[in-house]
């Protein structure tokens, strides 16, 4: 019996040992897919991000084109007003002008 003891435990622990190694070969394959997920993830948050920050580079460009647009808008209107002025002011300039020369 006690032979059969000694066989016994023996079983057991060898038993216990090839449960520890799958146990261990197991958590490696389980930690080598988390990583190989983790990696994936990291690559489409990546790619994500890399995208959204091309996105809001062309919005910014876009927001910024319309914005130039206006102040050039706005220039332009304003030129315009000051030929006017300028324009109306023109003959009295040319009489002012004219009668300092004639005045001389």
């Amino acid at each position: 019996m006690a032979v059969e003891a000694i066989q016994k435990v023996t079983q057991v622990e060898a038993e216990a040992d090839r449960r520890k190694e799958e146990a261990m070969a197991e958590s490696k394959q389980k930690l080598l897919v988390a990583q190989r997920a983790a990696q994936r993830l990291l690559a489409d948050s990546r790619t994500e991000a890399e995208n959204e920050a091309r996105q809001m580079l062309v919005q910014t460009e876009e927001e910024a084109a319309k914005a130039t647009q206006k102040v050039l808008e706005q220039a332009k209107l304003d030129c315009e007003q000051w030929k006017r002025t300028a324009r109306t002011r023109l003959d009295q300039a040319a009489r002012t002008i004219v009668e300092k020369v004639v005045n001389r």
